[in-house]
């Protein structure tokens, strides 16, 4: 009798589970935090197509007229070009440094001393523990015009300090910069450990060649970590539309408001402060879509274009 292709595999895949099943056994809690907190609240988007009531629950709250009353309301608001344009402008303006950490891992690599190396890597990775609070604290701090460092120095010079956390466009250079600042180091962990994997005898084949330092780094570490940075890269790529909220709030302030209202905020402040929460819950889920659309398209740039690819 022929085994139908459906049930073969099926088999194989309990044939796997049962000869693996103390790492499935260990995979389980992991499954179930995700099932939990992931997967089971997803029911709630719903709430985006109705006319959501707290009194009266998720369920039992009226269908909305007609189902996409408020991602048309979005749409057609004021601020839907504004938190748009926002957002792709801090987010696009953010993956343009997306090769710090891997330049920051390479210089990491090439140090030969080993006291220093792992002092400079400890000093690069200090400021990703600092909390978004305190680290917003510090900016504020450093460039008020009245009390602070860059005040100081302009009051030394006798010229009148700029209000940095006040000027609109600077908005966007002291976020991301000072983003970078905080984890690019951080992020370079991922690389030097790609690195540590390089095969000793290419730099050996290298060196009996005649290549200097960086032509190592061109024809050896920079091939090894293309794999790595593309695959982050995609994954970066689908969180295009989904600017932090805890940084870009603190920072944010009616004489910036122009160019730091990004969706997240905006979310916030029509979800929690005006209680609307279906119109909210439309935006977040619109946001959602795209991000996914983006993570599609660039999987799939990415596998045309290399081998390289989530999926």
């Amino acid at each position: 009798m022929k085994v139908h292709a459906y049930d073969r595999k099926r088999g194989k895949l309990w044939l796997r589970i049962r000869r693996n099943w103390g790492l499935y056994l260990l995979l389980a809690p992991a499954l179930l935090l995700l099932l939990c907190f992931s997967y089971r609240p997803m029911y709630g988007v719903i709430i985006a197509f109705k006319e959501f009531k707290p009194a009266k629950g998720i369920l039992g709250s009226a269908w909305a007229d007609p189902w996409y009353k408020y991602f048309l309301k979005y749409f057609n608001s004021y601020q839907f070009a504004s938190t748009i344009r926002n957002t792709l402008t801090i987010t696009l303006y953010s993956l343009l440094t997306f090769p710090v950490p891997i330049l920051l891992a390479l210089a990491v690599n090439q140090m030969r001393v080993g006291w220093y190396r792992k002092f400079f890597q400890t000093v690069s990775y200090m400021p990703h523990f600092i909390s978004t609070v305190v680290m917003v604290g510090l900016i504020i701090l450093l460039l008020s015009p009245g009390s602070g460092l860059i005040g100081s120095i302009c009051g030394l010079l006798g010229i009148e300090a700029p209000n940095l956390m006040g000027m609109a466009g600077a908005f966007k250079h002291l976020y991301v910069w000072t983003d970078v600042w905080q984890h690019a180091g951080w992020d370079s962990i991922i690389y030097i450990a790609a690195l540590a994997g390089v095969d000793p005898t290419l730099y050996e084949a290298a060196t009996v060649d005649g290549a200097t330092d960086m032509q190592k780094i061109w024809h050896v570490d920079i091939p090894m970590l293309i794999p790595t940075a593309v695959i982050l890269l995609i994954m970066r790529m689908g969180g295009l539309m989904s600017l932090g909220f805890e940084k870009v709030y603190l920072m944010q302030n009616s004489l910036n408001q122009i160019s730091s209202e990004v969706i997240a905020t905006y979310v916030y402040k029509i979800g929690i402060v005006n209680t609307q929460y279906s119109y909210s819950t439309a935006i977040n889920l619109f946001t959602t879509v795209v991000n996914f659309i983006f993570l599609i398209l660039a999987n799939q740039i990415s596998k045309r274009l290399s081998e390289n690819s989530l999926w």
